[in-house]
């Protein structure tokens, strides 16, 4: 009878959802601090889940003096870009409150981390989390805290991208959403599980290739996940044809439509994950772009729903 009314209630909602964006994503995220406020949509990615770390690329100088300076540092996570029109403003999904930890600086500018303080899930979707966490997703190593802090990172789409990793016999090929490209730059950022068993190797080796894939594919996808952590699947058992990368060599699916050979130069332990940073040595475009894959949360998908402008599910 509990899991009818919950099934009433809700549906059966799975905490995260899988959607397909061809086009651009309606949320935005904005850092304060100081004085300063940032549109920080296309430069923020979650790179660790526990404890939650957010990077943040600032390329501007000004910008990262003014962040240098500071000690608190609120990002808000909106269902829309700011807009002067009053009618159209946007309704604010999510707060957090983070602290600096560690930074990398390059020359094009800086990759700031910021370790979690606090989360909250504004406004009236705090209640409705309260009752979705009860009566759907409570477990005994999962608190309301934890909950929340998901919730609102996620209330900003991820792009789910493959990693391709290969050592003499030894391949894996895993999605991944914990991860980033500097635009305008070479430059990309990861955060890697320590319980994936590519890890060490990728480290060891200091190369990986990170693809662009269509929501097309996402069951063939899906189920290269589920090996991420143990022995992948021989190259002959893969329901796929493959091609070898230009310089790396590695095994790639035929349908991926872009790819990135990265030479990893830093790592820093995150906790649950490890932060690998590289450059791009080989760029190379396979095919256009049909759509993609994000992760988003049930409350964001839900909230969307009520908007009439959620998208479509992948």
């Amino acid at each position: 009878m509990i899991k009818f009314i919950r099934k009433i209630l809700w549906g059966n909602p799975k905490e995260y959802i899988t959607v397909r964006i061809a086009d651009k994503i309606n949320e935005s995220v904005y850092l304060e601090t100081g004085a300063l406020t940032l549109n920080i949509s296309k430069n923020h990615w979650v790179l660790s889940l526990d404890p939650l770390v957010i990077g943040i690329w600032i390329n501007d100088p000004e910008q990262a003096a003014i962040i240098d300076k500071e000690n608190t540092f609120n990002i808000y996570f909106r269902d829309s870009p700011e807009s002067g029109n009053q009618a159209e403003r946007p309704t604010t999904l999510a707060f957090m409150e983070l602290r600096f930890f560690n930074k990398i600086v390059e020359k094009e500018g800086t990759l700031y981390l910021f370790r979690l303080i606090r989360s909250q899930i504004l406004p009236g979707k705090w209640m409705k989390g309260l009752n979705l966490f009860f009566t759907r997703f409570k477990k005994p190593d999962y608190s309301f805290s934890r909950f929340k802090s998901l919730a609102s990172a996620y209330s900003y789409p991820r792009k789910v991208n493959l990693i391709s990793f290969r050592q003499e016999d030894y391949f894996n090929l895993f999605p991944m959403d914990l991860l980033g490209n500097i635009e305008g730059s070479n430059l990309h950022v990861f955060g890697l599980r320590h319980s994936n068993v590519a890890l060490q190797k990728i480290i060891e080796t200091g190369k990986m290739v990170v693809s662009g894939i269509s929501y097309e594919q996402k069951d063939i996808i899906y189920q290269l996940g589920k090996h991420h952590s143990a022995n992948p699947r021989s190259l002959q058992d893969l329901p796929f044809d493959s091609f070898e990368t230009e310089r790396f060599g590695f095994y790639l699916p035929e349908w991926v439509e872009n790819y990135r050979e990265i030479n990893i130069t830093k790592t820093i332990n995150l906790g649950s994950h490890m932060l690998l940073w590289g450059k791009a040595a080989n760029i190379v475009t396979i095919k256009e772009s049909k759509g993609s894959l994000f992760h988003i949360h049930f409350l964001l998908f839900h909230h969307q729903q009520t908007k009439r402008s959620s998208y479509p599910p992948a």
